[in-house]
């Protein structure tokens, strides 16, 4: 049967409230308020303490426990609420080291830079209640981006809004410390931003060797600060997260210089590589064509055997970003080797494939470069088309099939282009329209 308070207990036990009586019942109400008023005791664990607390009472009035007087009784519950309280620590110690855990986990399992921005989004909701929004903004040069967001509905790296010059994110970032807002509604960093900047939300930089790479924000539906459980953990996820992200970032970094010209700047060859095999992965599942064309640029030879290689480097550079420059948006240049150029235009067939291979050509007959001893090199563009999956089925015949067109042309008339043979039929030169 439940009882309002202990003194309503003892009286329908019908025991004597004698004023050391009543001075136990208060203390073990009080002790019963703080086991009701602990958000971490599950409701099972609670009703086993407060079954003890009532076994005390009554075991009171019987015999002093363990040897205790009755005027000892009170120090008793103090010593069960002390090894509940030392108990509720341990667990919740606890809990945190296997977040931790699971966070190190997550972070650590790749390297490529969104993954780890999508997996510190997810840990943040996990670890606080009410979590409405996580987002993390990068600091690249003097100005922030958006990295990654994760929402209570579920829905990914959609903003709600970039970060304003005065506001949290900012602040956080100039000032390099945690920033909790208690209530978004009445706070100057929230002015006249509308209804769904309601709750609180609490700003987090992340700081790797004392330099920031970035800012985390996760928001609340609710207004109040955050327990020190909750900014304990968010701060180790941002320390964590941090190396991470330095980490995914220089590996990309590293794979960006490992697939990267070192004369002209464009992608190399392994690049070249990657790219073909993602366009056929990506025209299989669309059912589309690509294409691919192999240039040479026309008396470069001369160029080497007149200027030098550094002045022949020099042209490269300057010939291919030209070139490069001028390209779709869309579209992939890379430097195949020597003076030979491959591009890629994806969800493009024949008829596309040869009105921007004429531009290019074209493009390329009103380049020049001039020599520090004031001497204008002209150079021309010869190429060889093939579509996937008209000429070839794979990467390497894809290739092949565009250099062999290349070599025909260069037989045939330089400054012209030939479309590659294979399932079409025999090789054709073709005019370039000027």
């Amino acid at each position: 049967m439940p009882y309002n308070t202990l003194n309503d207990w003892l009286m329908i036990k019908g025991l004597d409230m004698s004023a050391e009586k009543r001075k136990r019942a208060e203390t073990f109400q009080r002790a019963r308020e703080i086991i009701e008023q602990d958000s971490s005791i599950s409701s099972e664990e609670k009703e086993g303490i407060l079954k003890l607390i009532r076994a005390l009472v009554e075991a009171a009035d019987v015999v002093p426990l363990d040897g205790r007087a009755p005027g000892q009784t009170g120090s008793l519950t103090q010593e069960i609420i002390s090894k509940h309280a030392l108990l509720s620590l341990v667990k919740q110690q606890a809990d945190e080291l296997d977040a931790l855990k699971r966070i190190g986990l997550n972070l650590s399992a790749s390297l490529d830079l969104q993954t780890v921005l999508d997996s510190v989004v997810t840990e943040a909701m996990g670890l606080v209640k009410n979590a409405r929004a996580a987002h993390i903004f990068l600091y690249l040069g003097d100005k922030l981006d958006f990295g990654a967001s994760l929402v209570e509905s579920g829905v990914r790296n959609q903003p709600l809004a970039l970060p304003r010059l005065n506001g949290l994110t900012y602040a956080v970032l100039k000032s390099g410390e945690q920033r909790i807002v208690e209530d978004m509604e009445a706070d100057p960093f929230y002015d006249q931003m509308g209804e769904e900047w309601l709750g609180s939300i609490i700003g987090i930089p992340l700081k790797f060797n004392n330099a920031t790479v970035g800012v985390m924000n996760l928001s609340r539906s609710t207004i109040g600060g955050f327990t020190p459980s909750e900014t304990r953990l968010l701060s180790l996820l941002a320390d964590q997260a941090a190396v991470a992200i330095f980490n995914a970032k220089r590996h990309r970094q590293i794979m960006e210089q490992a697939n990267t010209d070192s004369v002209t700047g464009l992608p190399n060859r392994r690049a070249l590589d990657e790219r073909l095999q993602e366009e056929i992965r990506y025209a299989r599942r669309m059912k589309s064509q690509f294409a691919v064309v192999m240039m040479d640029l026309d008396g470069f030879k001369k160029v080497n055997d007149v200027h030098g290689h550094t002045v022949g480097d020099d042209v490269l550079h300057s010939a291919f970003n030209y070139l490069a420059n001028n390209m779709r948006a869309e579209d992939f240049l890379a430097r195949y080797g020597g003076d030979e150029l491959t591009l890629i235009m994806r969800n493009s067939g024949l008829e596309a494939s040869i009105s921007v291979t004429n531009k290019i050509i074209n493009l390329m007959a009103g380049y020049s470069y001039t020599t520090t001893s004031g001497d204008e090199i002209e150079l021309g563009l010869t190429g060889g088309i093939a579509i996937y999956p008209l000429h070839a089925a794979n990467a390497g015949d894809l290739l092949r099939a565009a250099d062999a067109a290349l070599y025909q042309a260069k037989k045939r008339e330089r400054g012209s282009y030939v479309i590659a043979s294979g399932m079409t039929g025999p090789l054709r030169s073709i005019e370039v329209k000027k």
